[in-house]
């Protein structure tokens, strides 16, 4: 099982849901960059399951740095951290013992290793991982600030609710007021009828899903390995590490089907001497490769499999069909939660391909004696 992302700036993931603590190790952090806690603390708190909307687990969710960070600057040297697991109830999972969930990784982890799988809370496929993936990609995300470069994503739609779409003239804009909500919307109405839509689901025990819309600013042209490294392939390859992201399209993605070659096209032209598009259908990057435009990517987040009503599926001990209703803490939809490990996923992503392109001295600073 392979468990690390990155080329010259990794991140190894660890832990699993009921586990002793979660965690990650990042290799290949330069010298030097000052880390942003309250950057971290932001986008922790953004994750966190919170009223309604969300799983009634509750956790701290402070990362423990054991090595890497000295006086609150990198030391070059990789920085590993841990999450505890605190607000555990292995009771919610006892009756669950060898019966595959619908939509879980139950079946495939237990055929895939075994039946050695911890899979108690969803194990290693836990949503759980993702808060060690987000404290790895803050401190990431600080880094990028300092270059000028901003990640913001809203919640695009969520099942027939749309938010309003964003104004690529007015990105840097929308993108520092996304960064400071926990339920990351455009236009706040929308974003109390998807509370709403979220909360009638639960309460029938159901669950949504919805799309997340991206976009990143500040990326000079240039950035980007192709064949296989293209940004694209690296964004895509980090969403999917997202669980219940089912479905990537960059620009205008599927809406190509509908056009003309000249419609699809983004023409040049120089805006103060620089280069620019005058459309944005690309979604910023040609041929693998950042072409200075704001990244702009979607995501299509399924609705969280762990429902209450009744389910038909099998107990793969005894080889026999059954039905369950699951209980316990569960999020009644995931979509306001994974837009922040979105952000961070591609805070790592974009950390990698600069230092790949620029080499470990584009970030940080030598130390002052």
């Amino acid at each position: 099982m392979k468990n690390t992302i990155g080329n010259n700036l990794t991140v190894t993931l660890f832990g699993e849901s009921h586990g002793t603590a979660i965690g990650a190790v990042i290799d290949g952090m330069p010298a030097g960059v000052k880390i942003d806690y309250e950057l971290l603390a932001e986008m922790m708190g953004q994750r966190k399951a919170a009223g309604a909307v969300s799983t009634a687990r509750h956790e701290e969710d402070l990362p423990e740095f054991l090595s890497g960070i000295k006086n609150g600057v990198s030391e070059g040297t990789p920085i590993a951290f841990v999450i505890p697991n605190k607000n555990v109830r292995d009771k919610d999972y006892s009756e669950l013992e060898n019966i595959a969930r619908p939509g879980h990784a139950d079946y495939t982890g237990h055929i895939k290793y075994r039946g050695n799988e911890d899979a108690l809370g969803g194990g290693h496929f836990s949503g759980r991982l993702t808060a060690a993936l987000t404290a790895a990609g803050a401190i990431c995300y600080g880094m990028l600030k300092e270059k000028g470069i901003a990640i913001g994503t809203h919640i695009a739609r969520l099942k027939d609710i749309e938010d309003d779409p964003f104004d690529e003239t007015k990105l840097n804009e929308q993108i520092e007021l996304l960064n400071h909500k926990n339920f990351a919307v455009l236009n706040d109405d929308k974003g109390e009828a998807m509370i709403a839509a979220i909360v009638e689901a639960r309460s029938e025990g159901d669950s949504l899903g919805g799309i997340l819309d991206t976009a990143i600013t500040g990326l000079d042209a240039g950035v980007g390995e192709p064949e296989f490294d293209s940004l694209e392939s690296l964004l895509a390859h980090a969403m999917f590490s997202i669980p219940a992201v089912k479905g990537i399209e960059f620009g205008a993605g599927f809406r190509f089907a509908d056009m003309y070659g000249s419609e699809a096209n983004d023409p040049f032209a120089m805006q103060d001497g620089k280069v620019v598009t005058t459309t944005n259908n690309n979604g910023g990057i040609n041929g693998g490769i950042s072409n200075g435009m704001p990244i702009r990517f979607r995501l299509v987040i399924k609705p969280t499999p762990s429902i209450s009503k009744l389910q038909h599926t099998i107990n793969y001990a005894a080889k026999k069909e059954t039905e369950l209703s699951i209980s316990g803490r569960h999020d009644p939809a995931v979509i306001h939660r994974a837009r922040v490990v979105v952000e961070a996923m591609s805070a790592i992503v974009l950390a990698d391909a600069l230092i790949t392109r620029y080499g470990s001295l584009y970030f940080g600073k030598e130390k002052e004696v």
